[in-house]
C-alpha cells in the first residue's frame, strides 16, 4: 500500500500562537485523516511530515504518538503507520452474523470451508458430552463483511440432532435452521474467550501474519439442558474489541444496553 504524500496536507503550524507545536500538528493530522483518509491507508513518515512542516523529528513523534494512543493511527513494525479501521465491539450474543451485520449496515458473506460428518474425536466427544466415534455435522466458516475476512468459525452439532441436514446445501444462517427447521432454538450458552496468536493456515485464511493476536472464543450452546452446539471461532483481534457489560450478583436493571455486538 503506498503512502500518502505529505504535502497533501492542508494548513501551517503557527509558531506564535503559544500553543504547542506537536498540539497543532496533530490536530492538522486528525483534520487531514478526518476529511481526505480512508481506514487503513498508510500515512506519511515521520520524515516527510518534518520536512513539510518544517519541524523536528521528536516533535512529530510526539504528535503521532497522541494519536496512535487515540486509536486514529496505527504503528505496525517494518511495515508504517496507517489508519486505523474501525474495531467492532464483541458483545457475544447467541445471534445470528449475518443480521449483525446487516444492523451494522455491512454487507455479510461466508465461504464454506467444510459441511461434513465425521465421528466425534476424544476431544469432541467431551465437548459435547457423547461418547467418542459418535457422528457429528462439522460446519467451518470463513465469515466475510464488505468482502473482508472477520472470522472463522468451526460449529460441532451431534448429527441426531440435525437428520438430513447435509442432504441440503449449507446453511447461510445456521442458528435460524436450526431453529425453523429442527426446532432448536438456543437458550442459553457459555463461552471460554481468550487471545491467541494466529497459526498458519488461520492466518491465511483471515489475510493476517502468521502470529498476529487473534480472539479465540469456544461456545456451548444449549436447548434446555441439552447442549446442541460446541463451536470455536477466531475472530481477527485488529477489527474486534470486546465489550462485556456487568452488574452486580443478585442486582436486576431495566437498562437498555446500547448495541454493541459481533454476533456467532
Amino acid at each position: 500500500m503506498v503512502a500518502q504524500s505529505a504535502e497533501q496536507i492542508q494548513g501551517q503550524i503557527d509558531r506564535s500562537s503559544g500553543r504547542a507545536l506537536y498540539v497543532q500538528l496533530r490536530e492538522l493530522l486528525r483534520s487531514y485523516i478526518t476529511h481526505q483518509l480512508q481506514p487503513g491507508a498508510a500515512f506519511p513518515s515521520e520524515r516527510e511530515l518534518a520536512l513539510r512542516f518544517g519541524l523536528a523529528r521528536m516533535t512529530v513523534r510526539q504528535a503521532i504518538d497522541s494519536l496512535v494512543a487515540e486509536e486514529v493511527l496505527d504503528r505496525v513494525v517494518g511495515l508504517g503507520t496507517f489508519v486505523t479501521r474501525p474495531k467492532l465491539d464483541l458483545q457475544v450474543k447467541l445471534t445470528s452474523y449475518t443480521e449483525e451485520m446487516q444492523r451494522r449496515g455491512m454487507v455479510p458473506a461466508a465461504t464454506v470451508l467444510s459441511f461434513e460428518q465425521i465421528p466425534a474425536t476424544a476431544l469432541l466427544a467431551r465437548e459435547l458430552q457423547l461418547d467418542e466415534g459418535q457422528p457429528i455435522v462439522r460446519f467451518r466458516r470463513l465469515l466475510l463483511a464488505d468482502g473482508e475476512p472477520m472470522s472463522v468459525d468451526e460449529n460441532f452439532i451431534p448429527a441426531h440432532r440435525v437428520p438430513g441436514i447435509l442432504d441440503e446445501p449449507p446453511p447461510t444462517s445456521l442458528y435460524n435452521v436450526l431453529s425453523e427447521r429442527f426446532g432448536l432454538v438456543m437458550e442459553w450458552g457459555e463461552d471460554m474467550i481468550e487471545a491467541t496468536a494466529a497459526s498458519p493456515s488461520i492466518a491465511r485464511l483471515l489475510k493476517v501474519d502468521v502470529g498476529e493476536p487473534l480472539l479465540k472464543i469456544q461456545r456451548h450452546a444449549f436447548v434446555s439442558r441439552a447442549m446442541v452446539d460446541y463451536s470455536v471461532s477466531f475472530y481477527r483481534a485488529d477489527r474486534y474489541k470486546l465489550w462485556v457489560p456487568l452488574q452486580r450478583p443478585g442486582k436486576r436493571t431495566s437498562r437498555s444496553y446500547p448495541f454493541r455486538h459481533q454476533g456467532h
